[in-house]
């Protein structure tokens, strides 16, 4: 494998979310102080106060809803528990992209993650 061959495919590898989502998340996120991105979990999350908010993970989103939002959460179609672990990780959700596909939707689970991670004390 050449050189130039070898940086393709590493690429390829490092970009483990989609970019366009990623770009609205940007666009959406843009007038929210203190957020900051970060690779995490072979994906991009957006961080506030040291937590994580919001992220993406493929084509997933990955929304921290808090431990009292996450059953509600997981009763609005194209939800699921986020199971990166092989176990459920109770607060956190994956969105499927029909449930985000409308900006108002996308919106929602932004605003959602935000004020959960609002009560938090910063790290």
């Amino acid at each position: 494998m050449t050189h130039e061959a070898a940086a393709i495919e590493l690429t390829e590898v490092d970009v483990a979310y989609d970019e366009s989502l990623a770009d609205r998340m940007r666009t959406a996120l843009g007038s929210e102080p203190g957020i900051s991105e970060k690779k995490m979990f072979g994906g991009l999350a957006f961080m506030a106060g040291g937590h994580m908010v919001i992220g993406i993970i493929g084509d997933l989103l990955v929304a921290r809803v808090g431990p009292v939002q996450y059953e509600q959460e997981l009763s609005r179609p194209h939800v699921r528990p986020m199971d990166f672990t092989g176990r459920p990780m109770r607060g956190y959700v994956y969105v499927e992209p029909p449930g985000f596909a409308a900006d108002a939707d996308l919106s929602y689970w932004i605003g959602a993650c935000i004020a959960f991670v609002r009560t938090l004390p910063a790290k």
